[in-house]
């Protein structure tokens, strides 16, 4: 047969959902206000949100999910205001490491009650949060909630919350 082409679920070892909760004092764009909308991406994918109208502390409660292979890879989230005529402008950025929420999801943590805190990451100058952001044992899931500041931006900032998503077939952790 020879080489045949591996499928994307050999290197896949899962998928990231980052549940984009809501902006906290994001800048004005506008006149008075900004149409907010969030953009996350990682390698060469590239997700985004719906646009709120009107509204510098938007509450999006949306999921975006992304396939990882990397887990070195850290991903970036940009808040744009939309502009209906002119090109849309950047209301800053924010990197962040995935790597430590990775090594909590490989250890084994299967007896831990629900409410249990993994891991917390204080913020520095090497990150983006705005406040402790801890890894969470919640019911036999593990999540990560962080507080995002933006850079590159006079003020603002974004409430994520990180979770993990097993696929069958896929490579895993």
């Amino acid at each position: 047969m020879g080489d045949t082409p591996k499928s994307l679920m050999e290197d896949l070892l899962g998928l990231l959902r980052i549940h984009i909760k809501r902006g906290v004092n994001l800048a004005v764009r506008d006149v008075n206000t900004s149409d907010p909308y969030c953009v996350v991406k990682m390698g060469k994918q590239k997700l985004k949100t719906r646009v709120i109208k009107k509204d510098v502390n938007p509450e999006w409660k949306e999921d975006l999910t992304l396939s990882v292979t990397d887990p070195v890879h850290p991903f970036i989230l940009t808040v744009y205001d939309h502009d209906t005529f002119s090109k849309d402008d950047k209301m800053g950025d924010a990197e962040f490491d995935i790597s430590a929420y990775i090594e909590a999801l490989k250890m084994n943590l299967e007896d831990l009650p629900s409410g249990t805190i993994i891991t917390r990451i204080q913020p520095s100058r090497q990150n983006c949060l705005a406040e402790e952001s801890c890894i969470t044992y919640s019911n036999g899931k593990i999540i990560q909630d962080a507080v995002l500041r933006l850079r590159h931006v006079e003020c603002g900032e974004v409430e994520i919350q990180l979770q993990w998503i097993d696929l069958p077939g896929s490579k895993g952790l």
